[in-house]
């Protein structure tokens, strides 16, 4: 009993449970235990808070996605239906075919060519509908870019939609005519995909073909006279030029070109970068069109109508003799011993009015515009009347030239722009076209024409057989005066300044001039203005280089002879 008794115990002593940091006390003595599966590792329960917060956590994710679920669905549901199905159905915009330009004999200066990639501008007009690029063409004949001006195309976003609709025109004629050309666009429905594929597709408005326009300009002609301004200018060192020819009897301009130009072939595709920074940082102003928005200093092509106000004032007989030095000289007002010295360009002697026009005597126009001794002037006052009459210093309104206003020197200009008063002197500068008299090439052909056609002020326009308005009929002058001023414009060129133009083919009646710039005076702008035929005038002209040598015996009349002769070869038709 007793041996049993200490058995049974023995066996009670081996069965105790064993505590768990008894068994892995050693357990790294344990040989080759593995770790991975927590072999030699003391094992935790997880924590009641661990568990809370990890179920906290996914019922508000839960929340979270039951509160977006229920604003997609319930609140917005009805807005992104909407949205869903305009990514079903897409709108798209089928473009108009933009009218194309001619010129007044048919030429076709501007039209549309398919582009080398496919898009979604639509040019069809009809339910036959394919997908091809409309790519505005521009003629390549020069001296058209001014005129023509050049469009943006239609633009799309990152995502494939059309931010703008139309073709933009942005200068020139395409931009004047913009809402005649561009037409009406149309709109087709496409069905897509969500990765944009599409499925279908359905026209349901059908663009309109914008209008074509025929222009008043002979392309011929303007392109002649680019490339004979152009000629010039290189050879002779001016820095630029312009022209223009316009009929007198209803405002049509043959002509209207600018030197240098821009491409607008370049400017509205946008694919040659470096070529259109070039002529946008191009010192010479490719962009700035000179007929129409270049201000030049005139020079003695205002003389005409200085003579006009002179005569229509009665200021002097046309037949009275004037005799001229060389010079004038006026008493300095502030010291009677000193005199200001005003200069002729040579010395011209005896001249009556139609002479002092024809060999552009400054001492003549210096006496009868502001007076000398006993000889009365027209007076600051008058000039400013009668070259108003005459269209400067005002704007011409309503047309496609409209442009600059240009400056007509006063004692009121020279207040604000000086604050100095004015004196006889400003009066003779101003007689002569100089000082701060300001114009544009338009404005200098509207006053040819008025001279031409005994006072009737044309509004230009661009279009064929579409005459725009009178802008006045100058009723206070007598159809003897104008007559008179023209037969001193025509003894310009037999006799006088103007004799490069003295053409057996045709006779012309013009106006020459030499504009002096800056103090230095070494630079100026050379003029020559008229008008042909001389016995029934239809055609007004005016040329200018701009920013020659001073000692140049080459300008705007050797454009306007090389020009002449062009015509008399190739459009004789302008003779009669």
């Amino acid at each position: 009993m007793k041996i049993g008794k200490k058995l049974f115990g023995r066996r009670r002593q081996i069965n105790r449970e064993i505590d768990p940091d008894e068994i892995l006390l050693d357990s790294s003595n344990i040989p080759k235990y593995d770790s991975s599966q927590f072999e030699g590792r003391l094992e935790k329960p997880i924590s009641k808070l661990a568990l809370k917060s990890l179920g906290i956590f996914f019922a508000l994710l839960a929340i979270a996605f039951i509160v977006r679920a229920w604003n997609l669905q319930i609140t917005n549901g009805n807005t992104y239906s909407e949205k869903s199905e305009k990514n079903l159905l897409r709108p798209v915009p089928v473009f108009a075919g933009r009218g194309a330009i001619f010129d007044r004999n048919g030429i076709e200066l501007v039209w549309n060519a398919p582009a080398d990639s496919p898009d979604n501008i639509l040019n069809a007009t009809s339910s036959n509908v394919v997908n091809s690029v409309s790519r505005r063409m521009y003629a390549t004949t020069t001296g058209l870019a001014h005129v023509l001006g050049y469009v943006q195309y239609p633009s799309k976003d990152t995502n494939g939609y059309y931010y703008r609709e139309d073709f933009e025109g942005v200068d020139g004629a395409e931009k004047y005519f913009n809402e005649q050309l561009k037409g009406e666009n149309g709109s087709r429905l496409i069905e897509v995909d969500a990765r944009g594929n599409i499925f279908s597709e359905n026209v349901i408005r059908f663009p309109k073909q914008g209008e074509n326009i025929y222009l008043s300009i002979d392309s011929r002609v303007q392109s002649t006279l680019f490339k004979n301004i152009k000629d010039i200018a290189d050879s002779v060192g001016f820095s630029g030029g312009a022209g223009v020819i316009m009929d007198i009897h209803t405002g049509e301009i043959i002509a209207l070109t600018s030197y240098p130009e821009y491409s607008p072939q370049i400017i509205s595709d946008k694919t040659d970068s470096a070529s259109i920074r070039k002529m946008l940082n191009d010192p010479d102003l490719l962009f700035l069109d000179r007929a129409v928005d270049g201000l030049y200093t005139p020079g003695s092509i205002v003389k005409p109508y200085i003579a006009i106000g002179v005569l229509n004032e009665k200021i002097i007989d046309p037949d009275t003799i004037i005799y001229t030095t060389g010079s004038i000289s006026l008493p300095n007002p502030y010291d009677p011993t000193k005199s200001t010295l005003f200069r002729d360009w040579k010395n011209n002697g005896a001249v009556d009015l139609r002479h002092a026009i024809a060999v552009s005597s400054d001492a003549y126009f210096y006496i009868v515009g502001g007076g000398y001794k006993d000889q009365k002037g027209l007076g600051i006052a008058k000039i400013d009347e009668y070259l108003q009459l005459f269209g400067f210093g005002t704007p011409i309104l309503n047309s496609f030239v409209s442009g600059k206003v240009g400056t007509i020197p006063t004692p009121e200009w020279k207040k604000a722009t000086f604050d100095e008063d004015w004196y006889v002197g400003d009066t003779y500068h101003t007689a002569i076209g100089q000082y701060g008299f300001q114009v544009t090439l338009v404005q200098i052909a509207r006053a040819v024409s008025a001279l031409a056609n005994n006072g009737t002020m044309l509004t230009p326009t661009i279009l064929k057989d579409t005459p725009l308005p009178i802008d006045r009929k100058i009723e206070t002058i007598d159809n003897q005066d104008f007559k008179t001023v023209r037969e001193g414009m025509r003894l310009s060129i037999t006799v006088g300044t103007g004799k490069a133009l003295n053409v057996p083919y045709v006779a012309v009646a013009g106006k020459s001039g030499t504009a002096e710039l800056g103090v230095s005076k070494e630079k100026v702008n050379s003029w020559m203005t008229g008008f042909f035929p001389y016995e029934n005038p239809h055609y007004a002209f005016v040329v200018m280089l701009e920013k020659g040598s001073v000692h140049n015996l080459i300008g705007a009349a050797a454009v306007m002879r090389k020009q002449l002769d062009w015509m008399n070869v190739n459009t004789p038709e302008y003779w009669k």
